[in-house]
C-alpha cells in the first residue's frame, strides 16, 4: 500500500482516478479498492493511505444511497468535491478497426449509457465489473476482435486507441465525487463556501418546513436535500443536506438557528464548492 496514495473505487483508469487527478494533480498515486466499503476503511487508516475520493451521486442515476451511510459511520471529513462530466469511449488495441470488432466489454451501466451507439452494430455486449478493468483485459489479451468502453485515461494507461470517442447517449452525464480526509488532518479552509451536513428532526407536523425556512432566511442556498431512513426506526428519516454560503459566519449562524428544531447533527465537511470538469 502507498501511505501517501489516495483510495479510489475500481481499477487504475477508472473515473475515480480521473477525478483524483483533477483534485490532487496528475502525479497523484492511487490505491484501487474493490468496494466503497474498502475505500472508506483504507481511507481512514493513515498507515495505508492519505485519504480517498468517493462517488456520491450522478446527474442521471441519482444519489448512491449506501455511500451516505458509509460516510455517516466513518470519521472521515469531506474536504472538497469534483463534478466530473463522464465521457465513455470505445477502446481497442492499436491497429484494430471497427469492422474487426465482434464484442464489446464494459460495466453494465456504461453499456446502458451507450446503447444508442452500440445497437447500430451487431456486437455481442459483455458485462464486466469495471470499465477500466475491461480496458486492462483487452490490452493484456491483445484482443483483435474485442473492444472496451472506458475513460480516455484508461486508453492512455493501457496503450489503447480511442476508435469511438464520446459514444454515450446522454451528454449531460455528471458524477459528483467527495474528497475525504481523516478528521485530525483537516485544516480550516478560509475560502470555504459549502458544507455537507446531516440532521434529524422530531418528526412533528411541519418541522422540516420550519428548518428549511430558517435556512433560506439565513441567505443560504440548499443545493441538495436527501432523506434516508433512520436505522432501527419505524419509517422515520434523517436528512443529508448540502448548504452553500458566502461566509463561514453565515453558515454557523444558520446552524445555531436550527439547533432547537434538529438533533443528531453531524457536519461531514466544510469545503470549497467544486466545478464541472470533463473526464
Amino acid at each position: 500500500m502507498l501511505a501517501n496514495g489516495i483510495c479510489i473505487q475500481g481499477y487504475e483508469g477508472s473515473f475515480h482516478q480521473v477525478a483524483a487527478r483533477y483534485f490532487f494533480g496528475k502525479q497523484v498515486a492511487v490505491i484501487p479498492c474493490a468496494s466503497f466499503r474498502d475505500l472508506i476503511k483504507l481511507s481512514a487508516d493513515k498507515k495505508q493511505s492519505a485519504g480517498g475520493i468517493m462517488a456520491i451521486e450522478n446527474s442521471i442515476a441519482g444519489s448512491i444511497l449506501p455511500n451516505y451511510n458509509l460516510l455517516q459511520k466513518s470519521k472521515l471529513k469531506v474536504v472538497g468535491e469534483v463534478y466530473l462530466s463522464i465521457s465513455q469511449n470505445l477502446l481497442v488495441n492499436p491497429g484494430v478497426q471497427l469492422s474487426d470488432i465482434k464484442e464489446v466489454h464494459s460495466h453494465p451501466m456504461a453499456i446502458l449509457q451507450c446503447l444508442d451507439y452500440l445497437e447500430k452494430n451487431e456486437w455481442k455486449l459483455v458485462e464486466t465489473e469495471d470499465t477500466a478493468l475491461s480496458a486492462k483485459h483487452i490490452c493484456q489479451h491483445r484482443s483483435k476482435h474485442a473492444a472496451a468502453i472506458a475513460s480516455k485515461l484508461a486508453a492512455e494507461l493501457y496503450n489503447l486507441d480511442i476508435i469511438g470517442p464520446d459514444i454515450h447517449t446522454m451528454k449531460n452525464n455528471v458524477t459528483r465525487f467527495l474528497v475525504l480526509k481523516r478528521e485530525d488532518e483537516v485544516q480550516e479552509l478560509v475560502q470555504a463556501d459549502k458544507a455537507s451536513v446531516y440532521f434529524q428532526t422530531n418528526h412533528s407536523r411541519g418541522i422540516l418546513a420550519q428548518v428549511l425556512t430558517r435556512i433560506a432566511a439565513g441567505g443560504i442556498n440548499l443545493s441538495k436535500l436527501q432523506s434516508m431512513p433512520i436505522q432501527g426506526s419505524n419509517f422515520k428519516y434523517g436528512f443529508y443536506a448540502d448548504l452553500e454560503f458566502d461566509t463561514r459566519m453565515q453558515f454557523d449562524a444558520v446552524l445555531a438557528d436550527i439547533a432547537d428544531l434538529t438533533n443528531n447533527v453531524k457536519i461531514f465537511g466544510i469545503y470549497k464548492k467544486g466545478k464541472v470538469v470533463k473526464g
